[in-house]
């Protein structure tokens, strides 16, 4: 390892060189309370920013162990350094002058949602912590400008890691009650299981979100207050005593006028999945971890997907037990992720009407009657989310506006009026006593093997070197091949995108062979992020700074979407 002081004499003896002349300065430099390390330089000024990260000791950052002696505790630390180092970085970016991006200084822009991130780890035996960010080495033209790069790593970024980095500089008890908070959601979620809930939704939520395009709570909306029916206080370690509403498990309907506050519950208990930041309004909105959205999704990608379970007898005699398409229906794309969200994991399910196929969802009797069963090749969902339940311990939490036919099958039932929920369980199964219940005698339940077996198409394996391109949260791009994700709307961040890129990139290199399953595989990933970290999926001589990581059903979910992947099923089938 060389000094700070021999980095800024390479840099004097540089300037005015040409921009590749930066090349030279990669390598780890130990400054006075940290390492700084010069991963990779951009190849001129209006290129991608350089890859650095730094690395501070334990004994040197200083922070009480107990702030991160827990997986949990330890990624809510790392998403508090991360949004007070943000705040820094942006405050001197631009400060060093220069063509192209030139004095920028990035790293990850965190969301509402509490996430794992790879620009920020700490070591949970030493409490070392290391941080990647990017920086862009200025220069005037193409030629080298290393007085202003010496002002930014030996001025501006030393003052921002004093200033944010070190335990002795933050507000000890923010740190603190980052830890409380913590401790409290990990609480509520433990109470689920043990109350056989599947959300909590505390008193004083705040759900509504300020736009289509901002997650920040909206001023003045309607705060949530349970129905006294469904209240469930809990005792939490910080908190002390906190009253909301418990959905149990089984089936619950939620019903209501239009924009009467119907999906904006949904939607805080889609992202109840993640932890939220104090203030975001849905600290104390807690769903059980695998809970899974599912929607219609017109032309998605399906490889080899049993979907008998909800259709059979389709025309030309296709076979559904190994069902495949370039172009799905509503329909048949609600059946795969059906059986995909249960391959992967999911003990919840998360409907919306009004993004779910209507023939997927509900078959009335007077269709029945008009259509008889056999010329009908689909099994509704409401023919089926008994016996998920019953028999397979799934959940569903459905949102319905237009027919009542959920009346039937529904353990509980919500009305939301003007944002505030009611339960009208037992008035609804009373009026609905005066309507024939769907018929589903007769229908047998048997749910796939799950051992299909990935393999990647030339598209992933025919490159030496992986060109991965993200547009916001919509889709990655892969070399030549795209997967849309626009859908999977459990997605906080752009970032989690960036990871299931790589995840894919990885598994292709290392785990789409040998007859594993899809659920082998997955397991591979996820077991070499728990060791390794978020950035060991990348096989490059520099790890990223912009992966933030995907829940297991995000990751099953792009790569059951994925048009480079083929599956088959093993011999155990």
């Amino acid at each position: 390892m060389r000094t700070s002081q021999q980095l800024k004499s390479d840099l004097l003896a540089i300037n005015h060189k040409s921009y590749p002349a930066y090349k030279s300065l990669s390598g780890r430099y130990q400054f006075d309370s940290y390492c700084l390390s010069i991963d990779h330089v951009q190849g001129d000024p209006f290129a991608a920013p350089s890859k650095v990260h730094l690395e501070i000791d334990g004994k040197t950052a200083a922070f009480a162990p107990h702030l991160y002696d827990t997986t949990p505790k330890r990624i809510a630390l790392q998403d508090y350094l991360t949004r007070r180092f943000g705040q820094e970085l942006r405050r001197i970016s631009k400060k060093a002058g220069g063509s192209g991006k030139s004095g920028v200084i990035y790293s990850s822009q965190c969301c509402q949602e509490i996430l794992e991130r790879s620009c920020c780890e700490i070591c949970p035996a030493t409490g070392a912590l290391l941080f990647r960010l990017e920086i862009g080495f200025p220069a005037n033209g193409r030629s080298i400008n290393s007085p202003e790069l010496i002002k930014i790593l030996f001025d501006l970024l030393p003052d921002c890691v004093e200033r944010s980095l070190f335990a002795r500089r933050l507000p000890k008890q923010e740190l603190l009650d980052v830890e409380a908070l913590c401790e409290d959601q990990q609480f509520i979620r433990s109470e689920l299981k043990r109350l056989h809930l599947s959300a909590f939704v505390g008193n004083g939520a705040i759900l509504p979100r300020m736009s289509g395009v901002s997650q920040l709570p909206l001023k003045g909306a309607v705060a949530f207050e349970s129905p006294k029916s469904m209240e469930v206080t809990l005792s939490l370690p910080h908190h002390g005593p906190l009253a909301g509403m418990g959905i149990p498990e089984g089936i619950t309907l939620i019903v209501g006028g239009g924009f009467h506050g119907k999906s904006t519950l949904l939607n805080a208990l889609e992202m109840g999945v993640y932890d939220h930041i104090a203030g975001d309004g849905r600290e104390y909105v807690i769903t059980e971890a695998s809970a899974f959205k599912l929607r219609a999704e017109d032309s998605r990608y399906i490889s080899s997907t049993d979907i008998s379970l909800f259709i059979n007898d389709l025309p030309g005699r296709r076979d559904t037990k190994s069902f495949s398409t370039q172009d799905a229906s509503g329909s048949t794309s609600q059946a795969a992720n059906v059986i995909e969200g249960i391959e992967s994991g999911a003990s919840l399910f998360l409907i919306d009407e009004d993004t779910s196929a209507t023939n997927f969802m509900i078959r009335d009797q007077l269709m029945q009657r008009v259509i008889s069963d056999q010329e009908e090749p689909i099994t509704p969902f409401i023919s089926r989310v008994r016996a998920l339940y019953e028999y397979s311990g799934i959940s569903s939490v459905i949102v319905a506006g237009s027919s009542g036919a959920y009346f039937h099958v529904a353990d509980t039932i919500l009305q939301m009026k003007e944002y505030k929920p009611y339960d009208i369980t037992e008035r609804a199964r009373e009026a609905a006593a005066d309507f024939p219940a769907i018929h589903t005698e007769g229908l047998t339940y048997a749910l796939p093997t799950f051992s299909r077996c990935p393999k990647a198409g030339s598209g992933l394996t025919g490159f030496d070197r992986m060109k991965i391109k993200v547009l916001g949260k919509d889709s990655i791009q892969i070399n030549k091949s795209s997967i849309d994700l626009r859908y999977l709307e459990q997605l906080a961040d752009t970032e989690q995108l960036s990871a299931l890129a790589y995840l894919l990139t990885c598994g292709a290199k290392h785990y789409f062979r040998s007859g594993r399953s899809l659920i082998q595989v997955v397991d591979l990933l996820e077991q070499q992020i728990e060791a390794k970290g978020l950035a060991s999926l990348a096989d490059s001589s520099y790890l990223p700074a912009n992966l933030a990581r995907p829940r297991r059903q995000e990751i099953f979910a792009c790569l059951n979407r994925c048009r480079e992947l083929t599956f088959s099923y093993s011999n155990a089938r």
